[in-house]
């Protein structure tokens, strides 16, 4: 990874994210973009002028001084300061304004974070993480704010034996080498289906002629209830981070994790998503 695009609302729920953008920076030794996307008031944005300049200006270098505030007293004191850049941009929506400056800039991963344990719920009903999966390209990297970096030993990657999930997990080897962590590649069916372990085998096969990762395994797993069963796999592995592939029309969440099913759920894990864009494979 070159670049790497940490986009904040100054929340403190966005403090963790920063830490694993800082983090995965540092590793891969990445130029890491703090970005606010903020809406201009309709006070200042009703007429051109001078005075409308002069305060939009103001506003920029308010907006720059705020993020450069907020991010600075939250990271890391060894820190390469050298390797950051500053981005405040004015856009109406906090997606389109991230995904802008994604593509602008050539990020390679988006780092975002997400209110607090009901990451799996975010994603289904609407949030700027969500809406970055659908619109952006580079993979998104959503993080609850009580997450650990310390539990990025183990990482999974949730698989429905796609051909461009080999491509997406080609990458995703990139990230856990970082952190020479056990990557586990885990396959979710009902017991309906018969031919789990044979669709297992296959995938297992053409991943490894295209894979190269001493710390890789395969688990196939079988439940009537697939987003119980992956939370309950999350937990008894001790995952640190969860990487799905998002496609445009079909895909995990879309096809498992029905409304009804997350209404189900009593409680979930705070594991980081990192969720990868088929049009950006």
């Amino acid at each position: 990874m070159k670049t790497i695009l940490y986009a904040t609302d100054y929340s403190q729920n966005s403090v963790t994210a920063l830490h694993y953008a800082e983090a995965l920076a540092k590793k891969s030794n990445a130029q890491m973009v703090m970005l606010h996307v903020f809406d201009m008031p309709l006070t200042l944005a009703s007429t051109v002028s001078i005075s409308y300049i002069t305060k939009e200006k103001r506003l920029y270098t308010e907006h720059k001084n705020k993020l450069m505030d907020f991010c600075l007293a939250q990271m890391k004191s060894e820190t390469n300061r050298e390797q950051l850049l500053w981005e405040v941009h004015e856009e109406s929506s906090v997606v389109d304004g991230i995904r802008e400056k994604a593509v602008e800039l050539g990020a390679d991963l988006i780092v975002v974070g997400t209110k607090g344990e009901r990451i799996l719920k975010e994603m289904l009903f609407g949030t700027t993480a969500e809406g970055l999966i659908k619109k952006t390209p580079c993979p998104v990297l959503a993080v609850p704010e009580n997450s650990s970096l310390e539990s990025l030993k183990t990482m999974v990657y949730a698989t429905d034996f796609e051909e461009a999930d080999i491509y997406a997990i080609r990458k995703f080897v990139q990230i856990a080498g970082l952190f020479d962590a056990q990557l586990n590649v885990v396959h979710i069916t009902s017991q309906k289906e018969k031919n789990g372990q044979d669709q297992m085998d296959w995938f297992k096969e053409i991943l490894q002629q295209k894979v190269v990762y001493s710390k890789l395994e395969f688990h196939l797993l079988y439940s009537e209830n697939i987003l119980e069963a992956l939370i309950r796999y999350l937990i008894d592995s001790d995952a640190g981070l969860l990487a799905m592939l998002e496609r445009k029309d079909s895909g995990f969440f879309q096809r498992y994790f029905q409304s009804d099913l997350v209404k189900k759920m009593e409680r979930n894990t705070p594991v980081p998503l990192l969720s990868y864009n088929v049009s950006g494979l």
